[in-house]
């Protein structure tokens, strides 16, 4: 009993053990919680009485004793019943801040904050974040949004970015034969190692299959028999593709691979295995193949070679006179011995009586080709001059009155001289050129050209007097009416041959022109509009009077100036000396006194002193004419500048200063201030010139005055720089400002800016230059060796020549980057185009094709047509493309469109030529690091001419 009443109270006790104070039990977990809501009901109660800051005080000392998990339970708490305020920044900020911030995000981050709320949606898809990312790849939306329209930019990525061809590393790896993935040390070490093995291994392996083709084509029991040769395939056997994708070659071996291919291609003499030049029996003295019976041949025709690089060369090809021959050849994707070729075919063995060269060149070389000027530098390289000297064997001998016309101004420079110097000595030919200078236009070819007086000039032998002079004094507008018109005509002439389709297409706007009456029109339309400028500013009572007076004074004037016309000859020697013996044979033979002391080498000396004498005087005279003409087109060209600042820059300054202001000053300034300083510049040099004109004798000079026009030229370079911006400017604000527009439409094309529009009087700096630098020339091949002014117009020469390789350097560039992009634009997932120094030589359609059984020898093969193939040569790579046709329902034209295939470095193709069988013709093979192309060509022209060009374009590709 005891003993229980002693446990019972033990628990007790225990039950009633306090912590921390004698009121909070430990076990006794009732009297626990009642004592716990006790004392939370006595701090409720004091909490109630106190203030406002004693809670706060109160509460910021039991937050700072609470642990993080009781932290977060108190704040899920209030997350729970609580519903905390969020303020959306976009309703807050001003909307260009919140425009600032989504700028910054990524089109697919754009996306999808579009989906978060209306307000999101209506900022996200503003023009003003969308046209950037679009301008940033080239996505310029084709038409201009309307006012109300929205997101037109968003859309316009979208449709952009949805035709995209996305490719794995892998994938592009296949395609493009790169993997741009970092690689560290060990792996190229290792990378070495195994090429340093695989070359060991190749050499055996390539010994070993080059036996097993040839012992499978060989021909069976005719070995070692005269036979053997003629059933030999022409083509190298080539490397087979499964080893070249087992092991990579190493560069110095597969490039020598690549050499070999190319010296395996049939040459001119044995293409697709036989001759496609026709071959004659017999052999002239100047290397050209005839038939026996010369009498077919007695009548030797005119040949005219014409270069697409003319501008509108389609009027010109209309131009050409019945009975004459005429070529007209590709400027680009064309060789030399390409050209040969079409002229051999052409002239079909014959001789020529004469032989025009119509193409692209200035007063110093002949842009024959592109990639291919000819000059002093390169005319003895030996493609070169094998090209000329077989030129010049198809032209007849000059005694029989053969000669090559070359409408070039040559003879208007020393460097032009001495060219056609060196053409004469290397083929024996007569060799003439135009001696005119005719700033901005291809009047030159009318004027003198050098030679012995013939009965008619060389223009007058091929073409039609008038429809020439028609074309050389519209070259420019001709040019631009002609762009819409090939667009437009190429789909149906594309099949016709270029002599062809250019001669239809210069007919076609020969005929619409009114040819007969377009000269009257436009010298009576000039002198109508400067009349009419003249009667706007002299405000006469009597309109018609004045009119009248005015036509006739200009008429009077006109007369005058043809009477002192500037026409740039060279004087012949040899003519001029022939001439004065005749005189003084005349002169002998009239003289019957015996006692006359002139003897026969008096008359001699007597006839070369009076031949000095003119030509000094001649030169002399030449060289004031030619300064005349360098005074006058500067004038010409000063008063173009100044249309721009009178009509355009004025006005519009004039109109910011008065608070209306069409455009804002940092426009004005963008587009008018590097013209303005041009105009500057070449005003003070217009007033120098005609000081130094107005006391002008033959010992006076120039040269000086050129230098230090040069040596200010940093103007002019500014102006170029910034060119596309300015152009980009006036495209931009005649969009955006419709006052501007306005204006424009105002001045552009009307009588006081010479029918001509603000962005066609940009274009005069650009092409003064070539003017300056014809000048020079001529003005220093008229001037002695031992003047004064030599020296300085020699470096007069060079400053402006070399400025004007600059120029031309930037033309070049905009324009191959212009010609890219449209490749790029019409290829459907064609890879970035745009490198430096790439250009287009060469565009052919083929047809690729696939062997059926490759096992058998080539002349029994068997081919099926698979595709249609166009293969875009450039100068590093080849772009293979297929092709196909599409139709539109009630219209007979069809579009073509291309899909990109692969693409592959020139250094890394090889060629191989499939000679002409029963089954297949015009074929070869392409054979890449990963693809390989069985194609061939409609006609027998196309693959020599291509199966050429790709041979140089390789070798080119390999030399640098």
């Amino acid at each position: 009993m005891l003993a229980g009443d002693s446990s019972r109270k033990s628990l007790e006790a225990e039950s009633y053990r306090t912590r921390f104070s004698a009121w909070t039990p430990i076990s006794n977990k009732s009297l626990n919680k009642q004592l716990f809501q006790e004392r939370v009901a006595l701090i409720s109660h004091w909490f109630d009485l106190w203030t406002d800051k004693q809670r706060q005080e109160f509460l910021f000392t039991i937050f700072l004793r609470c642990s993080k998990s009781q932290l977060r339970c108190v704040q899920d708490w209030f997350s729970e019943r609580i519903h905390m305020a969020k303020v959306d920044f976009s309703t807050v900020l001003p909307r260009f801040i919140s425009l600032y911030i989504f700028s910054f995000l990524s089109p697919k981050d754009l996306c999808a904050a579009a989906q978060v709320s209306w307000p999101w949606k209506f900022l996200t898809e503003q023009d003003c974040l969308w046209m950037p990312k679009c301008i940033r790849f080239g996505w310029f939306l084709p038409y201009t949004p309307a006012d109300n329209e929205f997101g037109a930019w968003k859309h316009h990525y979208i449709a952009c970015v949805s035709t995209l061809d996305w490719l794995t590393p892998r994938e592009a790896a296949a395609i493009y034969d790169t993997l741009n993935e970092p690689k560290t040390e060990e792996e190229d070490e290792l990378e070495e190692t195994q090429r340093e093995k695989c070359i060991r291994r190749i050499i055996w392996e390539k010994i070993i299959l080059r036996k097993k083709e040839l012992f499978k084509v060989r021909p069976p029991w005719v070995s070692g028999t005269r036979c053997s040769s003629l059933l030999k395939p022409k083509c190298q056997p080539r490397l087979s593709q499964t080893v070249r994708e087992r092991v990579g070659l190493h560069e110095a071996l597969e490039k020598q691979l690549v050499l070999a291919s190319l010296d395996a291609l049939p040459k001119r003499s044995n293409i697709s295995g036989r001759h496609s030049y026709p071959l004659f029996s017999k052999k002239n003295g100047h290397g050209v193949y005839k038939n026996g019976d010369s009498s077919s041949y007695s009548f030797q025709p005119h040949f005219i070679l014409i270069s697409s690089r003319i501008p509108a060369y389609e009027m010109v090809v209309e131009s050409v006179k019945v009975g004459v021959i005429s070529v007209v050849y590709e400027h680009s994707g064309i060789t030399l011995e390409s050209l040969l070729y079409l002229i051999e075919k052409a002239l079909e063995g014959r001789k020529v009586q004469s032989m025009g060269i119509f193409s692209d060149g200035d007063s110093r070389e002949i842009n024959l080709l592109q990639g291919c000027k000819i000059g002093i530098k390169n005319l003895l390289r030996p493609d070169v001059r094998n090209f000329w000297e077989k030129l010049g064997s198809y032209v007849a001998a000059e005694e029989e009155g053969g000669h090559v016309d070359i409408f070039v101004p040559l003879g208007a420079s020393e460097a032009g001289m001495e060219v056609l110097s060196q053409l004469a000595q290397l083929t024996g030919t007569f060799f003439t050129a135009p001696t005119g200078i005719a700033t901005g236009s291809y009047q030159h070819i009318l004027s003198d050209w050098l030679g012995p007086p013939r009965k008619r000039a060389p223009p007058s032998i091929y073409f039609s007097q008038s429809k020439l002079q028609t074309w050389s004094s519209l070259t420019d507008f001709l040019e631009d009416s002609l762009k819409p018109v090939r667009k437009q005509l190429r789909p149906l002439f594309k099949e016709l041959q270029k002599s062809i389709s250019g001669r239809m297409i210069g007919q076609l706007m020969f005929d619409t022109m009114s040819v007969a009456h377009v000269l009257n029109n436009q010298e009576t339309a000039q002198a109508l509009a400067d009349g009419l400028m003249e009667l706007s500013e002299e405000s006469s009572d009597r309109p018609l009077e004045f009119l009248s007076y005015f036509l006739l004074k200009k008429c009077g004037k006109k007369s005058k100036d043809l009477e002192g016309n500037v026409i740039l000859t060279k004087c012949d020697p040899k003519a001029a000396f022939n001439g004065f013996m005749k005189e003084g044979n005349i002169t002998e033979d009239n003289s019957q006194d015996p006692k006359s002391s002139l003897s026969k080498n008096d008359l001699n000396l007597e006839a070369l002193l009076k031949l000095e004498s003119k030509l000094q005087m001649d030169s002399a005279e030449k060289r004031t004419r030619v300064v005349r003409e360098l005074l006058q087109s500067e004038r010409k060209y000063v008063q173009m500048l100044e249309i721009v600042r009178d009509i355009y820059a004025t006005p519009l300054k004039a109109a910011l200063s008065s608070n209306r202001a069409i455009l804002s000053a940092v426009n004005i300034h963008i587009i008018f201030s590097d013209v303005l300083q041009i105009l500057s510049l070449n005003r003070g040099f217009l007033d120098n010139l005609r000081d130094r004109l107005q006391e002008w004798s033959p010992a006076h000079c120039v040269g000086e005055i050129v230098i230090k026009f040069g040596s200010q030229l940093n103007t002019y370079t500014n102006f170029f720089n910034n060119y596309p911006v300015v152009l980009k400017t006036i495209e931009k604000c005649r969009e955006m400002t419709p006052a501007f527009r306005a204006f424009l439409k105002r001045h552009d094309k009307t009588i006081v800016t010479k029918m001509l529009s603000l962005p066609e009087l940009l274009l005069y700096p650009s092409r003064r230059f070539e003017e300056y630098i014809n000048l020079l020339y001529a003005l220093r091949l008229h001037t002695p060796a031992e003047h004064i002014d030599r020296g300085d117009l020699t470096t007069a020469v060079d400053q402006i020549k070399k400025y004007k390789s600059y120029i031309d350097q930037m033309k070049q560039n905009i324009s191959m980057k212009d010609q890219l992009s449209d490749i790029q634009r019409i290829i459907r997932g064609c890879p970035m185009l745009s490198e430096v120094n790439r250009y287009l030589i060469r565009i052919q359609e083929v047809a690729q094709l696939h062997c059926c059984d490759e096992e058998i020898s080539f002349p029994l093969r068997l081919y099926e047509h698979i595709r249609d193939l166009s293969l875009f040569l450039f100068n590093d790579t080849l772009l293979v493309s297929s092709r196909g046709t599409s139709h539109t329902p009630f219209e007979r034209t069809s579009k073509t469109n291309y899909q990109f295939i692969a693409s592959v470095a020139l250094h890394r193709i090889f060629v191989e030529d499939i000679p002409d069988s029963k089954y297949v013709k015009n074929a070869f093979i392409l054979q890449g690091p990963k693809h390989q192309w069985i194609c061939a060509t409609e006609v027998e022209d196309d693959k020599f001419l291509w199966l050429s060009v790709l041979q140089n374009a390789i070798k080119s590709s390999m030399e640098k």
